[in-house]
């Protein structure tokens, strides 16, 4: 990516062609999302794009999966849920979004780490320590707020 994005600097035209590209993708759904109509879910799989592209987007975010990261933590938590093959694709596409927002802004990414997901959400964070705690044969007494 980053050797993209440094091409991109040097060279307007290629700038113009990879920011269209990326726009492309995004506003395009070339990435699967959630269709839904009259309350029903609808097909949200991925539609035919530039094959290079979307294979370079795959193999980034199968490599984020071993960073500690916030990219990474989004792939291991995703492939809890969803598989690995559709955390990846999930992945690719937030490296597409930021790559997108890192070109039309002009600034840096900003890493927001792995605590990111334990910092947005505490009290969802505490409830499910405690209940996997209580699985495990202990008994935990959360102690007063006050």
């Amino acid at each position: 990516m980053a050797s993209l994005f440094h091409s991109t600097q040097n060279n307007q035209r290629v700038f113009l062609y990879v920011f269209y590209v990326v726009k492309g993708l995004i506003f395009r759904s070339r990435f699967p999302g959630h269709k839904e109509s009259a309350g029903k879910r609808q097909s949200g799989r991925t539609r035919p794009a530039n094959v290079y592209v979307k294979t370079a987007l795959v193999q980034a975010a199968h490599t984020t999966a071993r960073t500690q990261t916030y990219l990474g933590e989004q792939y291991r938590r995703l492939r809890k849920r969803r598989g690995a093959k559709r955390a990846a694709v999930a992945v690719g596409h937030s490296i597409l979004v930021i790559f997108y927002h890192m070109m039309t802004t002009g600034e840096p990414y900003h890493e927001k780490g792995v605590e990111y997901f334990h910092k947005r959400a505490p009290d969802t964070v505490e409830r499910q320590l405690v209940k996997r705690l209580t699985r495990l044969g202990y008994q935990v007494t959360a102690p007063l707020t006050g």
